[in-house]
């Protein structure tokens, strides 16, 4: 593992460790299944070992680490049957979310959400893989928050952490990245008919290719073996 040296305000620093290790699991700076190097990270994050184990405590409640007795810290990875298991359940909590956001979502809503999608279109021609998943991922959110349902959100946020890093992961082939950024024009188009149905399927939809990637992904990750019932 290697990472450039970030210099972090001593403001907020909680928020901002976290937030940056965060992203370091995410974009697979930290590989799934790999320990967390405390000495290394401090160094690659300037930080005292203190407030990298407080980020770190964050994390694993979030579902992106998993604290082993005797073993440390570790990025979790996901077997087969877990992805399969929570990208169903993320499939649900997506389009319920899109239902009730076509039906609640405000003008302003709807305004920032087009913007960032502007934002994210001009991030995927660059190629800017990093700031276009942190886009989507608002993007995501932002149509949550419009459901204007506190319990899908809580239940939202806790079950797509475990997923992030698979679905940043999956933008990285041309074609897949295509065809989702496709879905998500379809995406503000629904929601600005204000359209339940559509929103739904097409989110609903939206997962299922995620899924599909993923697990073709890790196939192949794999050499083509067959898939771990077990996470590791």
């Amino acid at each position: 593992m290697s990472a450039e040296i970030i210099s972090i305000p001593r403001a907020n620093l909680h928020e901002q460790v976290t937030s940056r290790l965060r992203q370091m699991l995410v974009e697979g700076r930290i590989a799934p299944g790999a320990k967390l190097n405390e000495r290394e990270l401090c160094e690659a994050l300037d930080v005292s070992r203190t407030p990298l184990r407080e980020a770190i405590k964050s994390l694993a409640a979030e579902g992106l680490v998993e604290l082993v007795p005797n073993r440390g810290a570790i990025a979790v990875a996901l077997a087969d049957e877990d992805v399969r298991h929570t990208f169903e359940v993320m499939g649900g909590l997506e389009a319920l979310s899109g239902e009730l956001a076509a039906q609640r979502i405000t003008d302003e809503e709807l305004a920032e959400i087009r913007a960032m999608h502007y934002e994210m279109m001009a991030a995927y021609t660059r190629r800017d893989l990093s700031a276009y998943y942190s886009l989507n991922a608002r993007i995501h959110n932002a149509i949550n928050a419009a459901a204007k349902n506190p319990v899908l959100t809580a239940t939202y946020d806790r079950v797509n952490a475990r997923l992030q890093a698979l679905r940043f992961r999956s933008n990285q082939d041309g074609e897949k990245w295509k065809s989702a950024v496709r879905e998500h024009e379809l995406m503000v188009e629904a929601l600005g008919r204000r359209d339940a149905k559509a929103l739904r399927e097409v989110l609903a939809s939206h997962l299922k290719n995620k899924l599909a990637v993923v697990l073709e992904q890790l196939h192949e990750q794999k050499g083509g073996k067959p898939r771990n019932r077990r996470t590791r």
